[in-house]
């Protein structure tokens, strides 16, 4: 992991300590624009699970929102993490959902993932290796 994903990582395990609360806020998502900016996402539990907001789809409408405010819109990385209730900390892939979202907008980005042990970069497309394309 070079440095500039090495420090989403660190921004999304920062955000992650002071937002952790178990059950409503367990997984934060970072995700870096071309232009070097971060949009940081928490997930937020609701009690009528559609009401809930995955960190993935929060930081993504942060890149939509910088874009339409004269950044970059072109997603280059992005990582999620999640801490269980003992407290352990994991990177994981975005839920089908975020998948779907992610690929629609930016196929090429770098998605951080744990594959086994190991933590592996791997293009957003294929995250969904059967998915169809959209035409916008």
């Amino acid at each position: 992991m070079g440095d500039d994903d090495a420090e989403l990582m660190a921004r999304a395990l920062d955000l992650l300590d002071r937002a952790y609360a178990e059950g409503r806020h367990e997984v934060v998502a970072a995700m870096r624009t071309a232009d070097g900016a971060v949009h940081l996402g928490v997930h937020v539990d609701g009690s009528a699970r559609r009401s809930s907001v995955c960190a993935e789809g929060a930081a993504a409408s942060g890149v939509v929102a910088h874009r339409a405010s004269g950044g970059s819109g072109e997603l280059i990385a992005a990582v999620s993490v999640l801490r269980r209730p003992g407290g352990s900390t994991h990177v994981i892939e975005p839920c089908g959902v975020c998948a779907e979202l992610i690929t629609d907008y930016w196929p090429e980005a770098r998605v951080w993932v744990t594959q086994g042990d190991e933590t592996v970069a791997v293009a957003a497309r294929e995250l969904l290796p059967v998915k169809r394309t959209r035409r916008w």
